[in-house]
């Protein structure tokens, strides 16, 4: 008998991917509906629904839902939810979809039947006051709110039938995995205490630090790494997956973790973001989220804790996992290991400590990274990878001046 801990609002997970007669007997239905054409943040939430990482929902928000979960966390029926599940399309499309119709769902990139919908509600939500409340900010340069900001103007509401998983399957073989599986490997290892790792970057010393803390104080880490989109600069998945592998490989001891790949693309709403990576983080098994430093945050937007502060903000028992605080973690010249601030006396001159931004730059500049930030087989793979943007650039600008030398 498993005892992991329950899926969110539900005592069984609840995936809407549809297989066999039945997702043959709806693919061949929605061939002859009308597409409504999904953008990457769209896919990645079917997809979540689809596998069950986002149970008990069965579909788009319709208005009292979006309205709710934006003022207090919590849906019509009173299920505490964190963000807002969406999908937008034009006021003319918007006109020329009758309530209660089906309409095929597409893969705005690739053209894929991605699933089908009921559209029982049609509405124009307050863009502005989503951004206010989601991302705490409406500064148009914050990556998420400008995504919000460029979705279409009315939102389709209504449940979802799931037809595919996409890209990830295949792209991210071995490492992409559905929340029934997860919780079949966790109880076969005889685990009950499960602290998930979020990371959308390369692990460095920090994130290792962070892995170990957890492996010490529960029965294993679940080291679930996003393999949907990321904004320009960030290190891409397919580089992040290999560098992770290498440090693992050499670094933890086997039977303490579990990697995993899930198809969101990020939001980069802080806090926010935060709880919904804890809420379906419960639906993948786990019964601890480990909530560092800047969780899920960009630029200067929040404070360095915020992402732990609200978890002590939401009403009790909103959800079965608990967060897994750490302090703000960094190598310790004195110590001579990695320590936080709960851990370590000495002073922060003493403490090395390098943001994500500030390393890429030093990567893609060549500039020496100190081996006490991350590990050397790490950096190897992300040199490589910042030598070949820039064997790129050079033959993007050698092409550039070879067709102004002909036309002059």
């Amino acid at each position: 008998m498993s005892r992991l801990v329950n899926p969110h609002g539900s005592k069984k997970l609840l995936p809407l991917l549809l297989t066999g007669a039945k997702l043959a007997q709806e693919r061949k239905k929605a061939a002859k509906l009308h597409q409504v054409r999904l953008q990457s943040r769209e896919t990645g939430d079917l997809i979540m629904m689809g596998i069950g990482a986002f149970t008990p929902i069965k579909g788009f928000f319709g208005k009292a839902d979006w309205k709710g979960v934006c003022a207090k966390y919590k849906m019509a029926d009173g299920l505490f939810w964190p963000i807002p599940i969406t999908l937008s399309v034009s006021r003319t499309e918007a006109a020329n979809i009758k309530k209660n119709a089906e309409v095929a769902l597409v893969d705005d990139e690739t053209g894929e039947l991605m699933g089908s919908m009921k559209v029982t509600e049609k509405y124009e939500p307050d863009l502005e006051y989503e951004c206010r409340q989601i991302f705490r900010t409406n500064d148009k340069e914050h990556p998420g709110v400008k995504n919000v900001m460029l979705q279409k103007p009315v939102n389709l509401g209504g449940p979802v039938k799931v037809f595919s998983e996409g890209r990830f399957p295949l792209d991210f073989a071995g490492l992409y995995m559905r929340p029934e599986e997860t919780r079949r490997i966790f109880n076969e290892k005889g685990w009950s205490t499960v602290a998930a790792l979020q990371l959308r970057n390369p692990m460095h010393r920090s994130h290792e630090y962070l892995a170990k803390v957890a492996i010490e104080v529960t029965d294993g880490v679940f080291i679930h790494q996003l393999v949907g989109k990321l904004k320009p600069g960030d290190i891409p998945a397919d580089v992040r997956v290999k560098a992770i592998n290498v440090l693992t490989e050499k670094y933890f001891v086997k039977n303490t973790y579990l990697m995993g790949g899930y198809p969101l693309d990020m939001r980069y709403a802080g806090p926010r973001e935060a709880l919904l990576h804890a809420l379906f983080r419960q639906n993948f098994g786990c019964s601890h989220l480990i909530v560092g430093r800047d969780h899920a945050g960009v630029g200067e937007y929040y404070g360095p804790f915020d992402a732990q502060k609200i978890f002590d903000e939401i009403p009790k028992n909103s959800m079965e996992i608990k967060p897994l605080k750490i302090d703000w973690t960094f190598f310790c010249k004195k110590c001579e290991s990695m320590a936080s601030l709960r851990t370590c006396p000495h002073d922060k001159e003493e403490h090395i400590l390098l943001s994500g931004t500030k390393l890429r730059k030093m990567l893609s500049d060549n500039e020496p990274v100190p081996v006490e930030f991350s590990r050397a087989e790490v950096l190897e793979i992300l040199r490589e990878y910042y030598a070949g943007l820039e064997e790129k650039i050079e033959v993007k600008l050698h092409r550039y001046s070879e067709g102004e030398s002909q036309k002059q």
